[in-house]
Parts: structure tokens; sequence; C-alpha cells
């Protein structure tokens, strides 16, 4: 990692917890071959000392931070500095620079996406407790849907469901979309749609456990689904099964993509499936890799990725089906254990 530098700064959120396990809304993470070094301001010093194993743990305030960190690369006798420039704006790279005179800058952000790519066993095992959790709330809630409830309070009771489960937070707004709205990939839940009776039901929720993601759509009926619907549902199904039958490292993303768009496709539906069929998941909801018809990145062992494929018709409804799975070199580990029959 440090082949074009001999000292790395993080100063993002979710970089600084992947390489300490810390987080805090202030701080930097300063790594070299020798030395970690995490600073951070009073407020966290004593829980940073705890969670941080392996980091010196310097206090700093935030007038004084550079001043702090120029003497910790001075002893650490750093001469070129890996920085986040996906993270950064050219006002702040400039800032920076002018901050640490004297110093080679040379962008990391790759190197730093290209670690966290490749999940460990402990991450895998946190993403595995968030999807767990994910799907508790969803089973929580299911039985008490009912019909005249709004879109926002099935949405309200999952977060409720979630945080009762071990969730320290959803890790992005939860979806939820009855009828009509399901056409709509992003719906926004309504206090203003009501739930009529059989209505198709798309929920997509994930759970944050310990800073690690969860994530998983099901497309369901409380009673009996539009036929057209149920039918698209069966197509949909069959084509996330013949990904993940089919699914290991090896393949690039954009083999993964074509192998459930060419499935629907055969089946008639093109632009009615208008999204990329997944993404990374750890840290960050979505992050690399992105199983897109763009991507030519090659899949390896121990990546955690979502496949949701999905067919949408505007004013009618949308189905979708999302499983998170760890890719390995003979086929997959799906962690989502959840139904997918449209009837509830």
């Amino acid at each position: 990692m440090f082949n074009n530098y001999d000292t790395l700064l993080i100063f993002d959120e979710d970089n600084r917890y992947y390489f300490s396990g810390f987080r805090s809304s202030f701080g930097c993470v300063i790594l070299s071959a020798k030395k970690k070094v995490l600073i951070t301001d009073s407020r966290y010093d004593s829980e940073a000392r705890k969670l941080a194993v392996g980091f010196v743990v310097i206090q700093s305030s935030a007038s004084n931070m550079y001043q702090v960190i120029a003497k910790q690369l001075e002893l650490a006798k750093a001469k070129v500095l890996g920085f986040e420039n996906d993270a950064m704006t050219v006002s702040d790279f400039e800032h920076l620079k002018n901050e640490l005179p004297g110093y080679e800058f040379v962008p990391a952000s790759n190197d730093i996406a290209d670690k966290r790519v490749i999940k460990t066993e402990a991450e895998i095992e946190k993403i595995t407790i968030a999807e767990e959790v994910t799907i508790k709330a969803f089973n929580d809630v299911i039985p008490s849907i009912k019909i005249g409830m709004s879109e926002k309070e099935v949405s309200d009771m999952i977060t409720y469901a979630m945080l009762k489960n071990g969730a320290s937070e959803p890790a992005f707004p939860n979806i939820v979309c009855f009828g009509s709205a399901s056409a709509c990939p992003h719906h926004v839940p309504s206090s203003d749609r009501k739930l009529a009776k059989n209505d198709i039901i798309l929920i997509d929720i994930g759970a944050k456990v310990n800073g690690y993601c969860g994530d998983m759509t099901r497309t369901f009926c409380l009673g009996e689904p539009d036929k057209k619907l149920a039918s698209i549902h069966k197509i949909v199904y069959e084509a996330q099964q013949f990904v993940l039958t089919n699914l290991k490292a090896g393949l690039t993303c954009r083999e993964v993509d074509s192998m459930a768009r060419e499935y629907l496709l055969a089946h008639g539906y093109k632009d009615e499936f208008s999204h990329s069929l997944g993404h990374g998941i750890g840290i960050n909801v979505h992050e690399r890799p992105y199983t897109s018809q763009r991507s030519e990145e090659v899949l390896k062992e121990n990546m955690v990725i979502s496949v949701e494929p999905g067919v949408y018709f505007e004013g009618e409804g949308g189905i979708r089906i999302e499983d998170i799975v760890v890719i390995k070199n003979d086929g997959i580990i799906n962690l989502t254990n959840l139904s997918k029959e449209i009837k509830i």
C-alpha cells in the first residue's frame, strides 16, 4: 500500500474508522510503515485509547491539528504523503499543501478503496450480523402491516424494529412502496399513500450495526397480487437465481450485470431494468465493487456485494429482489436468509 508514498494521511470519517476501529466527527489518522497515529480531540480521547488498538492516540484541537500532524510527520521522517484525493475538493487540497509545505503529495484514494474492497473475516462477520438484524426487523414488522396504514407508518415501524434488535441506525433511508409507487426504485415513504387491498409492497431496508451495513429488498403482497406483477416477480426471481448460481470470483462486474440483464431481455424486459445489478457493501451501503455495464473490475474472494435485479412499469408497479452475498472462489455465501415468495 505504501509503494508510492511513505506516509498516508486520512481525514475522511469512514476511512478513519476503517483503519483505526474508532469513529469520530473530528480527527486524522497517520499511517507509516513503522507507526500508526490517531489524532482526535478531548471529547473522544479516552474512548479512542480503548478502541484504536495499536495506535498512538494524540489529543488536539481543530485550531492546532496541522501543527500536531507536522510534528508527527517530522518524527516519522516522512517525505512523500498519500492523500485522499477522492474525498477532497481542490480548495481542501490547496489548504492541505499550504498547511504542510515541503512534502510531495501522491493520490491514494484508489489504494484505500483497493484495501477496503476485500473484506476481512471480522468485517464479513459484522456485515452478517447487520444483515441478520435487518431480516429480524423485517420479520417483526410484516405481521403488523394492515390495510390503511401509510408507507411512512410502516417505515417508522421498521426503524424502531431495527433499533430494538441492535442497530445503531438505518444504513440508509428506508424504501417502503405501496402499489404503483414501487415503480420508483428510490421512492420516499409517504404519509399520504395508504395500503390498499391487494397492493404490491416493495421494502428495501438495511440496518447499521457496529459500523457496518445490511441491505435487502423484498417485493410481496398480503392479498392476491396483480397477475402481471406476479408474472414479473417470477421472472425477476429466476434472473436473480441464475446470477446467484453462476456467481463466483474471477468474473468481471460487467459479466455479472450482463447475466441478469440478458436473462430479463430474453423475457422481453430491457429498459424496464433501469439500474445496475448491484454494489459492494461494508462501512458504506454503496461502495466498490459496482456490478454494472461500466465496470470491468474483477470480483475477488471475500468481496461482499448486493444482487438486486428489478423490473419497473411507471404507473403500475415494480419488482425488485435483493440479497447480500460473499464472493468465494467456488461460488458465494448468501447472507440474506429470507423467503422470496410474493404472497406472505
